[in-house]
């Protein structure tokens, strides 16, 4: 595994991320109603899951206030990990009735995601969202509050556009006080043509976002990648001659975002050079991305089996050419 340094962590941080929006995860949360009986047995199976990650490298945990905090902070306080790992977790996430990108709610949502990890500090925490109506000044004024008490180390945004970035690090920096160092846009190989989630997402992929890019590696902001796989587009088991392959094996969001023509032309290329050099193609997606000299990448993947985690590690380490990369993003022929 190989590892980065971030602005305002204080320990080495995994390139890849492993994101804990899993079933599994989500069967050991502890109801507010009582748990039923089988619920240890969840618990063990998401304390498995974890620790196989944790023993391919994986230093970095994604989640957010509504998935994954608790069982991973009990896994943390179990093992007694919590001076080895980085915890990256997000909040003010829009709901059914709202948006809840406000002071109020990034407060709450610290707080909560505190008590759920039980611990006193978050390494790396990102607003999940964003409201362009809201001024960006509170928000830094809130999310600076928990800075100053030291409960929060690195803080930035996903989904967030950089316009909106740019400005709130103007902000911050006009009153002393700590800009976005760090962001989770979706990214990868596959470009997000439409929004998998009805509203609200951001990608830097695509030619169309090559400004977008540029703004990333000119104010140095590594970005941690979620999708970066889009959903199971290049597990394998998707054929980039055969579209209806898609709707056997990816969600609904994945087959909105990313089952459109220009991404199986990509994944048609993919398979051929995978078939080349003799890997698969879940390896030379990734590695693709990882291949992005001009970024300082992580990836956020989620894998319910080590043995996938550890053929991820792998890929990660791997690096294409240049022309390799043009030529799987559509930018050249062949």
């Amino acid at each position: 595994m190989n590892y980065g340094r971030i602005e305002h962590v204080d320990k080495p941080v995994s390139r890849i991320a492993f994101g804990t929006a899993m079933p599994v995860m989500f069967a050991a949360f502890r109801s507010v109603y009582g748990d039923s009986s089988d619920f240890p047995e969840r618990l063990g199976a998401a304390f498995a899951l974890l620790d196989g990650m944790y023993a391919e490298g994986v230093n970095c945990f994604d989640c957010a206030d509504h998935y994954g905090e608790e069982p991973l902070g009990e896994w943390i306080e179990a093992r007694g990990l919590r001076d080895k790992v980085v915890i990256l977790t997000k909040g003010a996430h829009h709901n059914r009735w709202r948006k809840r990108v406000t002071p109020f709610d990034i407060l709450h949502d610290v707080h909560n995601s505190l008590a759920k990890l039980r611990t006193d500090h978050i390494e790396l925490y990102l607003l999940h969202r964003d409201d362009p109506s809201v001024p960006v000044g509170p928000l830094m004024d809130a999310l600076n509050r928990c800075v100053d008490e030291g409960k929060l180390g690195a803080i930035g945004a996903s989904n967030w556009t950089v316009e909106r970035m740019e400005e709130a690090n103007e902000y911050a920096a006009k009153h002393g006080m700590r800009g976005f160092t760090v962001a989770s846009p979706n990214y990868g190989l596959a470009v997000q043509v439409e929004d998998p989630w009805g509203g609200g997402c951001v990608t830097i992929s695509g030619s169309e976002n090559r400004a977008a890019r540029k703004w990333y590696a000119d104010n140095r902001i590594p970005v941690f990648a979620y999708s970066a796989m889009a959903r199971g587009f290049f597990s394998g088991k998707v054929h980039g001659d055969d579209p209806e392959s898609a709707r056997a094996v990816m969600d609904e969001p994945g087959l909105k975002g990313y089952a459109h023509p220009e991404n199986f032309e990509r994944l048609r290329r993919c398979e051929m050079l995978a078939k080349e050099k003799g890997t698969s193609v879940a390896k030379v997606a990734l590695a693709w991305l990882f291949s992005q000299r001009e970024l300082d990448v992580y990836a956020l993947i989620a894998t319910g089996r080590r043995e996938n985690m550890r053929a991820n590690v792998e890929a990660s380490e791997m690096r294409l050419t240049d022309e390799e990369c043009a030529w799987l993003d559509l930018e050249m022929g062949r």
